[in-house]
């Protein structure tokens, strides 16, 4: 493998734990709306409503779109679950083909 093989790897990788430090923050936010719902913590806390405040700005352009299509089921929010499993599904279907075809495009062929 040259140059390119390990250009289109760093790449793919990159993007890769791009997605999954989204999932991990999709997750630790819906965790932490479930702290605040049930008064195990607050936002008086200051750590804590800096966290709230930032992951709630990285998670909300993600889960916008599908509160807009998908209406709460019960009182439930289940878009934070359908969006893991689209995130989950391009890391394992979408993401080897992009990094194969990166590896080629590097590697000077097309």
């Amino acid at each position: 493998m040259g140059i390119g093989g390990g250009i289109a790897g760093f790449i793919y990788f990159i993007v890769d734990q791009l997605f999954f430090l989204l999932w991990l923050a999709i997750i630790v936010s819906a965790i932490l709306s479930w702290l605040f719902a049930f008064d195990v913590i607050n936002y008086r806390n200051r750590f804590v409503g800096q966290l709230a405040s930032f992951l709630d700005s990285v998670v909300t352009p993600v889960l916008a779109p599908l509160r807009r299509v998908i209406p709460p089921l019960g009182g439930v929010d289940i878009t934070p679950i359908i969006a893991l499993l689209i995130i989950s599904g391009i890391r394992t279907y979408l993401l080897p083909p992009f990094g194969n075809a990166l590896a080629v495009i590097f590697a000077g062929g097309v």
